[in-house]
């Protein structure tokens, strides 16, 4: 990813334009998705899913390790995303009447944020925390499931929500024992 990632740099693609093209595409995702296109919308995540790590390389080869907006921009982008995705699920499920899949969209919603932003407050604190087992990665992973066999989007979003506020539990847990 390091050669492609300067490659980039090298034809002068500048890491935040592929943050923002990243965050683009899964608006786009979550607009398919809230019109009932679910796998459409799955591949649409799927084209996008490169950025997020490109944006990184690209971040690498520029070496400058002082410049930290790119962190925070592609962060900050990533629980946006998470609020059109979740959002998006919601918008389906709400216009085809199935409460229970709004409930759980939502909730899951709450769940990422969650994990999120304990683990930011926690390296403010100057703790690193990547303990539980819904990062980001395994979410994105299930949802693509559930939107490709969408026969189990109903059940991956249950998991989706308990497990995302499991993990948010279980990093405030570590959080308490580490920093008091």
């Amino acid at each position: 990813m390091s050669s492609i990632g300067q490659f980039l740099w090298n034809l002068g693609v500048h890491p935040d334009f592929l943050t923002i093209i990243g965050f683009l595409m899964v608006g786009i995702a979550s607009a398919i998705i809230a019109l009932g296109h679910l796998q459409v919308g799955a591949i649409v995540l799927v084209l996008g899913l490169p950025l997020d790590a490109l944006d990184g390389a690209v971040a690498r080869a520029m070496q400058q390790p002082n410049r930290k907006f790119g962190g925070i921009l592609d962060s900050t982008l990533d629980r946006y995303a998470d609020a059109l995705l979740f959002g998006g699920l919601a918008v389906y499920y709400f216009q085809t009447r199935e409460v229970g899949g709004f409930e759980l969209s939502l909730l899951a919603l709450a769940g990422s944020y969650g994990t999120s932003y304990i683990r930011a407050r926690a390296g403010e604190a100057g703790l690193v925390v990547k303990i539980g087992v819904m990062d980001r990665l395994v979410r994105v992973i299930l949802l693509l499931v559930g939107l490709f066999f969408s026969g189990f989007l109903l059940p991956i979003l249950a998991i989706l929500a308990v497990g995302t506020n499991f993990t948010a539990i279980q990093r405030l847990w570590y959080c308490w024992n580490n920093l008091e």
